[in-house]
């Protein structure tokens, strides 16, 4: 059958060379965000980048002009993680839109900030700025590094994709960003080295105001180097997080459990064999009604193509794919319900290439519970 599909964002239009790093949130209103990374030189992780929104009053069907959300002189702005705060449920009548993201220096490359060449000024920091009206206008951006990261830690990210508000249970209200850092080297070695990945969450219990650090897992071995990270809160109250690994274990993607609201997980994160995927970030969600948890990633073993949907209705331990949505090459995704019975994929894909657009696909949930 035939998809509607849009693209909010394609490479070269703007003024933006490339546009990466999708991120989809459903606003208070209704109305659905689209973040992005508008890169304005190329295509490259550093340089000039600012984080771009366009926003739809259709379920993702058309979109509106394009934003400037936040930016950093002709440095980075990236990585955005945006999460939703219900009308009614803050205090405030109108509802929220809670927007965590990281800044640079434009030469500040990924090496050079492993390898401790570039001052904390100019590496990665962490920041924080709201929405009151659904995406439409954005309050000034509040720097949160200092809770957010540890000292030692020299590279960082947070997620990329939509972060999460939890709705159930004893932390019900608390935000929770995953997040990734690499750690200082041992010996000689220059820190570039992929077992230096590690990740960690960032909580919020009231609303955005202040932030903590929640779970830390790194070990240098090598087996499961986690980096960007992705999560969902489980019917049973538990949250679920899948991270993109490069390390010596085979598979490439590896999960974890957290009981306590992500202060903690259960157990460190083991490779996940059951689902096939190269080496890339991908997007989690939990749907309630059916009950199941869905995946988006390329679905090719060794190239970022051919963006799959995979289910589980077991919380994460057995994986089932329940949607191919084409053979073109493809890259990052994040999944949104863009109304009460269809989900919306956000995705990098293109027909040359996975960056040419970041493109939105809306699929009958229907259609995915049939498998």
């Amino acid at each position: 059958m035939p998809y509607e599909t849009s693209v909010p964002f394609s490479a070269g239009s703007d003024g933006y060379a490339s546009f990466r790093i999708p991120a989809c949130v459903r606003a208070p209103d209704g109305s659905l965000l689209a973040f992005a990374e508008g890169r304005v030189n190329s295509s490259g992780d550093t340089g000039h980048i600012e984080i771009v929104s366009r926003r739809s009053g259709d379920g993702g069907r058309s979109w509106g002009g394009l934003s400037v959300v936040a930016s950093y002189g002709t440095g980075t702005a990236g990585n955005p993680s945006p999460v939703v705060i219900p009308a009614g449920e803050d205090g405030k009548a109108g509802g929220r839109i809670v927007l965590v993201f990281v800044t640079n220096a434009a030469e500040a490359t990924e090496e050079r900030i492993r390898r401790g060449e570039v001052s904390a000024e100019d590496g990665r920091r962490v920041w924080v700025q709201e929405s009151k009206d659904s995406g439409v206008s954005w309050s000034a951006a509040r720097e949160i590094t200092a809770s957010a990261k540890l000292p030692q830690w020299r590279w960082y990210a947070t997620t990329p994709g939509h972060a999460l508000r939890l709705t159930r249970g004893p932390h019900e209200g608390r935000l929770v960003v995953p997040a990734n850092h690499s750690l200082p080297p041992e010996g000689d070695d220059d820190g570039t080295d992929g077992r230096y990945n590690g990740g960690h969450d960032l909580l919020s219990d009231d609303g955005g105001g202040t932030w903590r650090i929640g779970y830390t897992d790194d070990n240098p071995d090598g087996w499961v180097n986690v980096n960007e990270t992705t999560a969902a809160e489980l019917p049973d109250g538990r949250l679920y997080f899948n991270t993109r690994t490069e390390g010596t274990a085979p598979e490439r993607r590896a999960d974890a459990h957290s009981e306590d609201g992500g202060e903690s997980l259960v157990a460190p994160f083991e490779p996940q064999p059951l689902l096939t995927a190269p080496v890339v970030e991908a997007s989690v969600l939990q749907l309630h009604d059916p009950d199941v948890l869905l995946f988006s990633a390329p679905g090719d073993p060794e190239e970022r193509r051919r963006m799959t949907l995979r289910a589980s209705f077991d919380g994460g331990g057995s994986w089932w794919a329940v949607h191919t949505v084409d053979e073109r090459p493809a890259a990052y995704s994040d999944l949104v319900m863009a109304d009460g019975h269809t989900l919306g994929l956000l995705y990098e894909t293109g027909a040359e290439g996975p960056y040419d657009t970041v493109t939105f696909r809306r699929i009958p949930v229907a259609e995915l519970a049939d498998g």
